[in-house]
């Protein structure tokens, strides 16, 4: 039975040859960039990274004369309040789909699923006509809206299978002990379905940090600018003065956030989608 797992086992290894290559070149690539981060232009031509030593000072340029701090504590405004908000709209409605049997449910939620299909690029003008109209633009809570708006159709659609899989013998003991239909959605349901809350926030964080068209449009004031919309005009100029070691520098500080909660949480992305495809 051993020799028959080992020889299992050796016949897998072909498999592993693509994934172990395209780890190798990523970490290669990853650590390139690190040390190009910390280089002067001149090293990143001459390939010769960090011969004059480590250059901290392209990231403390970043942050004193690009507003580079500014920009990273919007970001963080924005994903935070962003998650946070997706989740406080698309848990109750999708616990209202997956539990509660109504006439024209199933209509409900073939519209939260076609909702899905519509490109973001068909929807900007008629959100900002009607931000305009209403007066709300150029303003941090207006972008944060837009992420609400544009995201909790994947969360009501992603959570709904994490609803409909708790048994019911959690409301119904609920029920018997006196609680009401809100305090048992709180108190008991909530967190049963902590893997599927946790799962979409972590989907949300990347997708609101990493998103650079609705920022383009909403937020291109310099009190409001993300941090992804803030690295297009950093390397632009960059470019024009040759500093390209910040322009690695800028391009780290964006994305070593959503790698390292990437990094963090990543065992919690699969259990949760793993719960949610088998139950649901």
């Amino acid at each position: 039975m051993r020799n028959y797992s080992v020889k299992k086992r050796k016949n897998k290894w072909p498999a592993y040859i693509p994934l172990y290559a395209w780890l190798i070149f990523s970490i290669i690539l990853f650590g390139w960039v690190i040390l190009a981060s910390l280089s002067t232009t001149r090293e990143i031509f001459t390939n010769s990274l960090l011969a004059s030593g480590p250059k901290f000072s392209n990231y403390i340029d970043l942050f004193k004369n690009q507003a580079m701090g500014r920009y990273f504590m919007n970001s963080v405004i924005y994903t935070v309040a962003s998650c946070i908000g997706i989740v406080v709209v698309a848990a109750p409605a999708a616990y209202i789909l997956g539990r509660v049997p109504f006439r024209g449910r199933f209509l409900v939620s073939a519209m939260f699923v076609s909702a899905l299909a519509i490109p973001g690029v068909l929807i900007s003008i008629p959100l900002f006509s009607l931000f305009v109209e209403l007066k709300l633009t150029g303003s941090i809570s207006t972008l944060v809206l837009i992420y609400i708006f544009t995201n909790v159709p994947f969360g009501v659609f992603f959570l709904t299978s994490f609803f409909s899989s708790i048994p019911k013998e959690f409301e119904e003991s609920a029920a018997m002990d006196g609680c009401g239909p809100i305090k048992t959605f709180i108190k008991i349901i909530l967190p049963v379905a902590q893997p599927g809350l946790i799962t979409l926030s972590i989907f949300n964080f990347l997708g609101v940090w990493n998103e650079y068209f609705y920022a383009l449009i909403f937020a291109n004031d310099p009190g409001t600018r993300t941090l992804a919309l803030s690295l297009q005009s950093i390397v632009y100029g960059y470019s024009n003065t040759g500093n390209y070691g910040g322009i690695f520098a800028a391009c780290m500080v964006v994305f070593l956030p959503s790698f390292i909660v990437y990094l963090f949480v990543s065992k919690k992305i699969m259990s949760g989608i793993t719960v949610g495809s088998v139950k649901g």
